[in-house]
């Protein structure tokens, strides 16, 4: 495989964080692309059928023990994992930056956030999982315990590489289980890395297992095993739905945080300068592909002009180009992605959009980098604005009343987030209230983090990561009835 050591743009201090392969190595190899350049950053050993079933024995046969230890000591390797993740801080954002484009600072920040979901975990693997329950039979004493469900199958995406690992396995870790984990083959190197921390900071051999190979050979093996107890899936609403109906028939815990399609709605009393800063945060981080990401801005006729003229200026003083020069918007994750983007904006002009900057990609920088994109009068028969689009396109459209707006936002089957902007607090009461996400963020972008429930509604996925409710997915409750005689 390449060496990225000899590359001064991702030169690492630990090259050790670059293996070859996985812990259950197949047929084939699989290429590594900058998707900035198209170089060729490295080749992985891909897994087969056998590598995944070789991944769940591996799992089974050290369940019994890990389920077992005390949580003082799955605290302590926990929170040594942790350690090493900050240390290795620059090594994993450069290696991110190589295999996923992301500008360096966000790679550094998404690190960040990797790691305080193992810091989170690590402390909530100490906290006491028995309750008393009030006795309704005479002579009879009550409890309920919370028990690890077994081995848990996790599968992350390509455009959060490490904090969607970390968010899934700390988790379910701290609980008691073992993992299977199979990352996106956009990005296998980040997990393989964080797998080499994992090795590094004592999980003991088999309670963290990585699997590099076609997702669905991988996965289609773990949804029919039934040692496989729990699944938790990061990704698009599609295949979401695929891996519901197959682990229907081995009736597996599930956590599904899928699609979004966020409205991003500004009411004339809004301070106008803020919600500007914050369209800008929403629409355009990780280059616009974020789940979390605004997809649909609708703004109140009042300020409407005023908001387009600002926000395209915002737009257009935003910097294109490589991950490591740390610019606004870097490349988009494959040709695909590009295609969708080109699309919609098309769509969306034939529909009678108007563009007020962008809306093209940007050739001189190669055939991933698309332009960051106003649109404007964006009709609701436009398909951007009933379609995710996880790109840096922003349809905008004016509204007039409060009943409109909710109505329209809530016209989706995605129910993720939504971001509203106003100074009146009895509108942000209701408009929290009544639209159909489930998380609202209130005059600002940044919501999520490791002590917060993240998940949606509708069609957005099933459970919570993150918080306390992150374990409940990978624990049964166990109900103790006791007479003593």
């Amino acid at each position: 495989m390449s060496d990225l050591s000899n590359t001064p743009a991702f030169g690492l201090s630990d090259t050790e964080l670059m293996p070859e392969q996985g812990d259950f190595p197949g047929n084939g190899r699989l290429a590594v692309r900058d998707p900035s350049t198209g170089a060729l950053v490295a080749q992985v050993a891909m897994s087969d059928a056998t590598g995944a079933r070789a991944a769940v024995d591996a799992a089974q046969a050290a369940f019994p023990d890990w389920s077992t230890t005390l949580p003082q000591v799955r605290a302590e390797i926990l929170h040594r994992w942790h350690a090493l993740i900050m240390e290795a801080k620059e090594d994993l954002s450069r290696i991110m930056v190589a295999e996923q484009g992301k500008p360096i600072s966000e790679a550094r920040g998404e690190i960040d956030y990797a790691a305080s979901f193992v810091q989170f975990y690590a402390e909530e693997a100490l906290r006491p999982n028995i309750e008393g329950v009030t006795s309704h039979l005479h002579d009879a004493e009550m409890e309920l315990w919370r028990e690890p469900v077994g081995v848990a199958a996790l599968i992350t995406p390509w455009n959060f590489p490490c904090a969607m690992i970390t968010r899934k396995a700390a988790a379910a870790l701290a609980a008691g289980c073992t993992v299977v984990i199979h990352p996106s083959a956009e990005t296998p190197l980040s997990a393989l890395a964080l797998a080499e921390l994992a090795r590094r900071a004592g999980f003991p051999e088999g309670v963290v297992n990585t699997v590099i190979g076609d997702a669905a050979t991988i996965v289609g093996e773990w949804t029919a095993d039934t040692r496989v107890r729990a699944l938790s899936f990061t990704g698009s609403t599609e295949v979401g739905r695929l891996l519901y109906r197959q682990s229907a028939d081995t009736v597996k815990r599930l956590v599904l945080e899928l699609g979004g399609h966020a409205p991003f709605i500004v009411f004339k009393d809004a301070d106008l300068d803020r919600a500007v800063a914050e369209a800008i945060k929403a629409k355009f981080a990780t280059s616009g592909q974020d789940c979390l990401g605004a997809n649909r801005f609708y703004i109140e006729r009042p300020v409407y002009q005023e908001f387009c003229e600002r926000f395209t200026r915002a737009v257009e003083a935003l910097t294109m180009g490589r991950g490591m020069d740390d610019p606004d918007i870097g490349p988009l994750i494959h040709e695909r992605a590009v295609e969708k983007q080109v699309l919609q904006v098309n769509d969306a002009l034939k529909n009678g959009a108007k563009l007020l900057t962008g809306g093209a990609i940007d050739h001189d920088r190669g055939p991933l980098f698309f332009q960051p994109t106003v649109l404007a009068d964006v009709p609701d028969a436009a398909a951007i604005m009933s379609e995710e689009n996880f790109g840096p396109v922003a349809p905008l459209t004016p509204f007039d009343d409060e009943g409109e707006v909710i109505g329209r936002a809530n016209a989706t089957e995605y129910g993720l987030v939504a971001y509203v902007h106003s100074l009146d607090p009895r509108r942000i009461y209701r408009l929290t209230r009544a639209l159909q996400f489930g998380m609202v963020a209130v005059n600002r972008t940044k919501v999520t983090g490791a002590p917060i429930p993240f998940g949606g509604t509708k069609q957005s996925g099933i459970g919570r990561e993150g918080a306390r409710q992150g374990l409940e997915a990978f624990t049964d409750i166990k109900y103790v009835c006791r007479d003593w005689g």
